[in-house]
């Protein structure tokens, strides 16, 4: 780290602590040469998770979109606003842990659904109706025939 006061570019670190967020880290250094000390913060560089959306549009991840989708799916159901939060957070870990930083929006309603079935089969058809467009009763139908067809 480069002294602010001379140039010099050789500094120890005296003290490392976390910040009360914790969300960046508080160090208190001192220069080799001048003997002046200085504090820098050091922080997780974060890059945007991009959806990639049907028009092939791009916009921010967006957890609250996905907990309020759910948080409607789920409307007069039996589920916690836990366990949905938990759905979202579970869902955020594991495209984190990929290592892509695009994901389509196809792959996002996929986990969603793919969460939702195991917990409300209601809210799984909600969802499922608003996120594939259905765009008739049969299509419906068909959806609801395949979760019958997989509870066998």
């Amino acid at each position: 780290m480069k002294c602010p006061f001379c140039g010099y570019h050789d500094t120890k670190v005296i003290d490392s602590r976390p910040t009360e967020e914790g969300n960046s880290i508080r160090r208190r250094r001192e220069c080799e040469k001048c003997g002046r000390r200085f504090t820098t913060y050091e922080k997780m560089d974060e890059i945007p998770y991009m959806v990639i959306k049907r028009d092939g549009s791009r916009e921010p991840f967006n957890r609250n979109k996905i907990l309020n989708g759910l948080i409607k799916a789920c409307e007069k159901r039996p589920v916690s606003v836990n366990l949905l939060d938990e759905i979202v957070r579970n869902l955020e870990k594991e495209l984190y842990n990929n290592n892509e930083r695009e994901v389509p929006t196809q792959v996002i309603g996929e986990m969603v659904m793919e969460a939702l079935k195991n917990v409300d089969e209601v809210a799984y058809v909600r969802f499922a109706s608003v996120y594939r467009q259905f765009k008739d009763v049969g299509t419906f139908m068909e959806e609801i025939e395949k979760l019958m067809n997989e509870k066998r």
